[in-house]
Order: C-alpha cells, then structure tokens, then sequence
C-alpha cells in the first residue's frame, strides 16, 4: 500500500527539471530523512502546485504520497520566510546542500541532522563567520553519520592533544604526531582542540580545518569530489 504522509518539514537540496513539465526534487526532511520527490506538472503555465515555493533556503511543508525510492510530491506551503543570504554567502549555502545530499543516504530519519541544518542556515543569515559555521556543521555531520573526528586525543584515546603541536590526521584513523607523513593532513592541536570546544580560532587554524574537512568528506565519498569545490577553487 502507497504511504500518505502530510505537512512533513522539509528543505529542498537540490531542483532539477524532468520530463516536459515535472521537476525532481531531492529533499531532506525531519522524520524521513533525505527522500526524492517528482512534482508533477509544476512546470505547466497553470498549476495547482506553488512552483515559486519549490526552491532552497526556503523552509517547507511537504506531502507526498508513494512508494520506493521515488515518490509524489501532493502539496507544499511555506513554514516561514525564506532565508535571504548576502550573494557571497550562496556558494556556502549550495556547499551546504551538496554536502547533505551527498553524504546522507535515502531515507535514514536524521532529525538531529535536520535541526543542524536550520541552525547552520540561521548563521549564515546572521553574519556569522562563514568558514567557522561550514566547520561546525561538517562536523556535527560526520557525528551524525557515524564517523565522528578525533579531536582532545592522539588516535590511541589516550594521549590528549597539545595546542602547541602539529598532527597528522588520517580520516580512517585519527592524529598522531606530525613527523612529516604523507598519507595525511596536517593540523595543528590548537585547531583541532578549538572545534571540540566550539571555540572559534584564528585565520591560520580555520584554513587547517577547511583542509581536514576536505579530506574527511573526500574519504567518505571513496576519493570523489564535490562540484562546490571546483566552483569554490577557480574562484580563488
């Protein structure tokens, strides 16, 4: 039997055209985690359907009826104002749903996730700086995933990390001590100790952070990258 389910919190990821007149859209959700919709003739001049609503950064109420990996989108309305960031914070919002979409599989309710999203898009609307909310995020995700970073201690649980010290982390493993190993990122104990505190560090200890997230989501991804970056990249 298909499932109906009603008003369910959603953001939508990522909106593509299919077919003549539908769009797809990749969607993450409160109590459904990330799912796949098909909004049916929403790119008809007439529709029943508020396509101007079908768009990111722009909180929702979704229903849908289905079943499997592809479902119908039924009905959809505002649950708020959309957030309206400055245009040189878009590309972290497009990183944002990239990486969620990427990274989370189809279907797995995360409703710690979801909150962590909003609460991501809310500091990039606030001013916030962009870098150090990206890096808060990306680490609460792997937590959430299930692959948590290891910032107080070595990667033996034991030996506490030092301010004053390199390290070389390796995503699958951990730090050690930086001893000029190249199958890892280097980074130093005062960035890594600032995220566990949630304290944010300087110029120099972000842009090491920026770095070990990049590898982390790399490993992840089984050595694949994400689009945002090369935008992010030839940008520079």
């Amino acid at each position: 039997m298909a499932a109906r389910i009603e008003s369910q919190p959603a953001w939508i990821l990522h909106a593509r055209a299919w077919r003549e007149t539908s769009m797809l859209l990749d969607c993450l959700t409160r109590d459904h985690g990330r799912i796949s919709l098909v909004a049916r003739g929403v790119r008809r001049e007439r529709t029943r359907l508020p396509r101007g609503l079908l768009q990111a950064l722009q909180p929702l109420l979704l229903s849908w009826a289905g079943q499997g990996e592809l479902v119908t989108l039924t009905g959809a309305e505002a649950a708020g104002a959309p957030f309206v960031l400055a245009s040189g914070r878009l590309y972290a919002a497009m990183y944002l749903n990239e990486l969620v979409l990427r990274l989370t599989g189809r279907g797995d309710p995360q409703p710690t996730l979801y909150e962590q999203y909003a609460l991501c898009l809310r500091r990039l609307g606030g001013g916030e700086h962009e870098g150090w909310t990206l890096r808060r995020f990306e680490r609460d995700l792997f937590a959430e995933l299930g692959y948590a970073l290891v910032l107080d201690t070595e990667h033996d649980h034991a030996t506490p990390i030092e301010d004053d010290l390199d390290y070389a982390y390796r995503p699958d493993a951990g730090p050690e001590r930086w001893h000029g190993q190249r199958d890892a990122v280097r980074v130093g104990g005062m960035a890594l100790r600032a995220l566990a505190a949630d304290r944010q560090p300087g110029a120099e200890s972000l842009g090491e952070l920026r770095r070990l997230s990049r590898a982390m989501v790399g490993h992840l991804l089984g050595g694949r990258r994400l689009n945002a970056w090369a935008l992010a990249d030839a940008g520079r």
